[in-house]
């Protein structure tokens, strides 16, 4: 024994809000940089393979995988769902987490390599952060975010409204505290304040 700790093993895990993959891989590259942590890729099928006007396909492809040492991206239910029977995480992010992730996860349905990380982890009774950014969290979405809250090892990052006046039932999580959030849910405790006011850009 050489007494090294061994890094942390991170599952990060994106979904299709486009608008907020620019600020939830900036929050994956920080959380990298800090050090002591092993990050695996999981991208969602879309997210994984269109283009929009946020950027391409391809570019948020080479950059999720270069914060990530240039591992191979998980895209598939069956490249994710060996993550539990194999303890292959200590931890999965989810961010950004959109409404429809959000809402598979309430139900537990599993039919995208996300949704097959979530449950494939939790089966280990382990965390899992979730970074919410969707349009209508304060409308159809809310029940689902109030099923997650009260969710054994469900944590998540500390969320406000992006524009009250334009979108009054939209809410983002604060990338920002993704790292924070991480940290806290490692602990068992859930990051507080969970409900922010906007925070000016």
């Amino acid at each position: 024994m050489d007494g090294k700790t061994a890094p942390l093993r991170v599952g990060w895990a994106l979904c299709g809000s486009f608008c907020t993959l620019e600020p939830a891989t900036a929050a994956l590259e920080a959380f990298a940089q800090r050090g002591g942590v092993d990050i695996m890729p999981i991208m969602s099928p879309i997210t994984y393979g269109e283009t929009t006007r946020f950027g391409t396909a391809e570019y948020w492809r080479k950059r999720v995988s270069e914060a990530c040492g240039g591992k191979k991206i998980i895209t598939t239910v069956a490249e994710a769902e060996p993550i539990g029977p194999k303890k292959l995480l200590d931890l999965l992010i989810i961010a950004p987490c959109t409404s429809n992730t959000l809402a598979k996860l309430a139900l537990g349905i599993t039919d995208t390599s996300v949704t097959m990380a979530a449950k494939a982890h939790l089966r280990g009774e382990k965390p899992v952060v979730v970074a919410l950014a969707t349009n209508d969290a304060l409308a159809a979405s809310a029940k689902n975010i109030g099923e997650l809250m009260a969710r054994r090892n469900v944590y998540l990052v500390p969320f406000a409204q992006d524009d009250p006046q334009g979108k009054p039932r939209s809410c983002i999580a604060d990338f920002g505290l993704v790292s924070a959030a991480a940290d806290a849910a490692l602990r068992g405790v859930q990051l507080q304040p969970l409900l922010r006011e906007k925070r000016e850009t």
